[in-house]
């Protein structure tokens, strides 16, 4: 029994690591996709918001805030965006969206 604790205690620590390391190196490819994209600006909708929460407790969650765009040509986009971004969008809101990859960088909103 004690022969095999140091063993399964590595493997732990060996799978740990590299779960932190595969999230370390999705995110800077990420990132990197992003930047490597051009800046687009054009028109959309604001078709529908959700939020995601992670964690728990009454200290550890995290709201994710996402709002779904449409274009002129039908197609849409999810993109993820800040709390203040997310309470000034109403779904309905038509308007020029700036965006690059996965990227939101801002919304523009057109008078009716």
């Amino acid at each position: 029994m004690f022969q095999v604790m140091p063993i399964l205690m590595g493997i732990f620590f060996v799978v740990f690591f590299g779960v932190i390391i595969t999230l370390i190196v999705k995110s800077i490819s990420t990132w990197n996709h992003n930047n490597t994209q051009p800046r687009i600006n054009t028109a959309a909708k604001v078709v529908t918001k959700r939020t995601s929460i992670h964690g728990g407790g009454e200290t550890n969650a995290h709201n994710s805030y996402y709002v779904t765009f449409e274009f002129e040509s039908g197609d849409r986009l999810e993109l993820q965006v800040r709390g203040d971004e997310y309470g000034q969008l109403v779904e309905g809101d038509k308007g020029d969206l700036q965006f690059q990859g996965t990227r939101y960088l801002g919304y523009t909103r057109k008078n009716h």
